[in-house]
């Protein structure tokens, strides 16, 4: 099996997991600030890579409406912010982390038809020269893929 041009037997499972970022549907903030969740897999990241990989999310606007802005508490979890507050913090860690390999696991699910526009067009971007994997149910999420697998069962 090639993952990335690659035959995965070739290569060991620390490398495999080095190149891979993912978002998952279910997403994983940790209670820290929000600067810290983009970070998370970047820690040497700028603040202005911080800010552009949350620009490109689509959620720098909502960040700087919060008290404390990148700085905001997000709780356990990230309970202090909305579900589709929380998969654009984790798109933006995605974004930062720039690995080889993207899974996206019914990354925007929660989030309205035009937030997923908005983020689809980033994606657009941050996707180029990236091998992908989407999981979707939303046809609009794969519409621009290369190869489409649709399962069942």
């Amino acid at each position: 099996m090639l993952v990335d041009g690659q035959d995965i037997a070739q290569v060991t499972q620390d490398s495999l997991r080095g190149s891979i970022s993912m978002v998952p549907q279910d997403t994983v903030l940790f209670h820290r600030s929000i600067k810290e969740n983009i970070a998370y897999g970047n820690p040497d990241a700028s603040d202005e890579e911080i800010i552009a990989a949350a620009k490109m999310a689509r959620c720098h606007e909502f960040i700087l409406k919060l008290k404390n802005g990148y700085d905001t508490t997000v709780g356990e979890r990230g309970i202090k912010l909305s579900g589709g507050e929380r998969q654009r913090v984790a798109i933006a860690r995605a974004i930062l982390e720039n690995k080889r390999i993207l899974v996206l696991d019914e990354a925007t699910s929660s989030l309205d038809s035009e937030s997923e526009h908005l983020i689809q067009e980033a994606m657009d971007e941050v996707m180029k020269n990236k091998t992908t994997i989407v999981i979707a149910h939303r046809l609009s999420t794969i519409m621009k893929m290369d190869k489409i697998v649709v399962m069942d069962k």
